[in-house]
């Protein structure tokens, strides 16, 4: 049986791609979709809970998020509950948990700055509540244990919602969705595993051709690139995006015994572009608790695979605008000191104890022989860099050359942005082809539920594009 000329094809089955074939598969009236994956499994790079921190990002505790961020952000982290917990209860325990979780402040400054930002964001997360010492000493006993007295502490949290995610078993769940409501329409919806992509190229007929070495070529009249660092190799080799670079950074994990009930974040340095170290349950490994990430400049595009080593040449592109860049990040003092000290994270018999040192923040008792380098955990973040500003671009980014393909990279906040993502490729898509999308049932299904679209969100939903 031949394969059809695809209305869409999607590049890469992590979380991203497995969306946006769920919201093409179930809510437009297309014929033909496609998904290629190089691997024999989607959701096994980034996406797979060993490379993340298995969070659902709601912009409550995450300190880095404006007002206006946190309601984007808490639209698109709806999406995945609500998806999730209209699944039968033994798969939606395989894809979501419930673990309370927290922002903790420790000192005058951090304590009146969360108390400030509790105010200002309290109407958005109505079952947030501030918590002194005492309330946190009750739900994580092991953050005041050990700490002195005297030392100013302040959390806000929240206690009874989904708070953490297996993105694989998510993107298992989108594929068979997909796949189940095309069959239902008679559409035709191909995945392809164990097929990589050697080139895309577009012909005069205005259609795309996807070389395979084992699938042969497949042709689509419009192709969404959502893989990762990847994504900026095949828009180059079109001759797309030629003044981005790539600076991927990979990010390392700690374990320890059980310390936490649920998550706990810090508060973010606002001179950094990285993640502040947070302490999470692992949904893959029973009785641990897993700190980090790290951040590590890193030249691959995929963790533990030295092939990308070459990949990652070719979208460097180095040249003076990038030296420029990282000249200029270098500059910032605590930039340069979180890179040197993250260096050191990577180094053994030094790395347990160097680390140790900001994980007592969150928890004083600690000691070196509590903490171990999670080994083979830990996944590589494609950031950007824009040569002609000569600087990092932070958050989504997105290639859209308007000729009906799109380049997808550094989805922000990582996979809880994965619906809200496939949302907007959606649209970009029907405004390339001209198909219809059934609104009302996505709104149903993925706007309403177990975390209902608020007004406060609702405009949000009228400026996506």
């Amino acid at each position: 049986m031949s394969t059809p000329t695809y209305d869409v094809l999607i590049v890469g089955g992590g979380v991203s791609g497995t969306a946006l074939l769920y919201e093409l598969a179930r809510y437009t009236d297309l014929k033909a979709l496609g998904l290629v994956e190089k691997y024999d499994h989607v959701a096994i790079v980034n996406s797979h809970g060993r490379n993340n921190s298995q969070t659902i990002h709601c912009g409550d505790i995450e300190t880095n998020y404006t007002l206006e961020k946190a309601k984007v952000t808490k639209r698109t982290a709806g999406m995945v509950v609500n998806f999730a917990t209209k699944l039968a209860p033994e798969q939606r325990d395989k894809i979501v948990y419930k673990y309370p979780k927290m922002v903790l402040g420790v000192g005058e400054t951090e304590c009146d700055f969360l108390r400030q930002r509790f105010t200002k964001f309290q109407e958005l997360f109505p079952k947030m509540r501030l918590l002194e010492r005492d309330d946190i000493a009750e739900l994580e006993p092991k953050l005041v244990e050990g700490r002195r007295p005297e030392e100013p502490i302040v959390a806000m949290g929240s206690t009874d919602e989904y708070t953490a995610v297996n993105y694989t078993t998510l993107s298992e769940a989108f594929v068979e969705q997909a796949q189940q409501s095309a069959q239902e329409k008679g559409m035709a919806c191909d995945v392809h595993l164990s097929t990589a992509v050697e080139s895309i190229t577009q012909g005069e007929d205005k259609l795309f051709r996807v070389k395979t070495p084992n699938k042969g070529t497949l042709t689509a009249r419009y192709v969404v690139v959502s893989a990762g660092g990847h994504s900026l190799l095949f828009a180059h080799k079109m001759g797309y995006g030629l003044d981005k670079s790539c600076l991927p950074m990979a990010g390392s994990f700690y374990f320890t015994p059980q310390v936490l009930n649920g998550k706990v974040y810090t508060v973010q340095n606002e001179n950094l572009p990285f993640a502040a170290v947070h302490g999470d349950p692992d949904v893959l490994v029973e009785g641990k608790t897993r700190f980090g990430p790290t951040a590590l400049m890193l030249p691959l595009l995929e963790r533990y695979n030295g092939k990308t080593f070459f990949e990652f040449l070719k979208v460097l592109r180095l040249d003076r605008n990038v030296i420029k860049a990282l000249w200029d990040l270098m500059k910032v003092r605590d930039i340069r000191r979180y890179i040197f000290k993250n260096f050191l994270f990577e180094v053994p018999l030094l790395r347990e104890r160097l680390f140790l040192k900001d994980i007592k923040k969150i928890v004083p008792s600690l000691t070196a022989q509590d903490v171990s380098f999670a080994k083979g955990f830990g996944g590589v973040r494609p950031q950007l860099i824009d040569k002609e500003k000569q600087k990092l671009v932070m958050g989504e980014a997105k290639i859209n050359p308007g000729t009906g393909i799109v380049f997808n990279m550094t989805p922000s906040p990582g996979g809880t942005s994965c619906l809200g993502n496939a949302e907007k490729d959606m649209y970009l898509a029907q405004e390339f082809l001209g198909f219809n999308v059934d609104k009302e049932t996505f709104e149903r299904d993925l706007l309403t539920g177990e975390i209902p679209l608020t007004d406060l969100e609702r405009p949000e939903a009228h400026s996506l594009m």
